[in-house]
């Protein structure tokens, strides 16, 4: 079982490799994703985890990219999804890149700050939990930010889209410590 200073630097080791990826297509597509409204970032991330889910179920791909980098993209559109609801989509690549990797830095920021917190109050209990769980966690808080889309944003009693998305980076980060540095199936 790992300790808190374990999560934080494993944390950052899939952070970085996240990072390093979203670096790379800000190079070769530039901020086009900026014309994404969140709700079709939410479809995209939905796509990713369903995908996961089947091939946790079946156990077998015919598309070579595995479970992880499908974690990943998880993982950079949900900080999209997060910069999105902030700016709003626009009508063109309005991004630098140097921009974009400070607004990206800065919500990896904010939700490690959230997992820290999460994790001082439920102690590490998420390195008991198996990957398909953490999958299953996802598209359900998925389900949930479609239906308050559907609201047009209003919610009774209940997180905003924004808390969704950062549960989301964190549960998929937790994902990647399991897979990526644990080792685990």
């Amino acid at each position: 079982m790992g300790s808190k200073a374990d999560t934080d630097a494993q944390y950052d080791q899939v952070v970085d490799m996240c990072r390093d990826v979203f670096v790379r297509k800000m190079t070769d597509y530039g901020s086009a994703w900026r014309i994404l409204r969140p709700s079709s970032l939410t479809d995209q991330i939905y796509i990713k985890a369903q995908r996961i889910r089947s091939l946790q179920h079946k156990g077998t791909q015919k598309i070579l990219e595995g479970i992880p980098p499908e974690f990943i993209g998880i993982i950079n559109y949900s900080i999209m999804g997060l910069i999105q609801l902030d700016l709003g989509a626009a009508e063109e690549t309005d991004l630098d890149e140097q921009k974009a990797i400070d607004l990206y830095d800065g919500y990896v920021k904010r939700s490690k700050e959230l997992m820290q917190n999460k994790n001082h109050d439920y102690g590490e209990a998420w390195r008991d939990m198996r990957v398909t769980s953490l999958t299953d966690i996802i598209l359900m808080k998925l389900l949930r930010i479609k239906q308050i889309e559907n609201n047009e944003g209003k919610t009774a009693v209940s997180e905003g889209i924004d808390a969704n998305y950062y549960d989301i980076v964190n549960y998929a980060v937790f994902a990647m410590i399991k897979l990526e540095l644990e080792g685990e199936k």
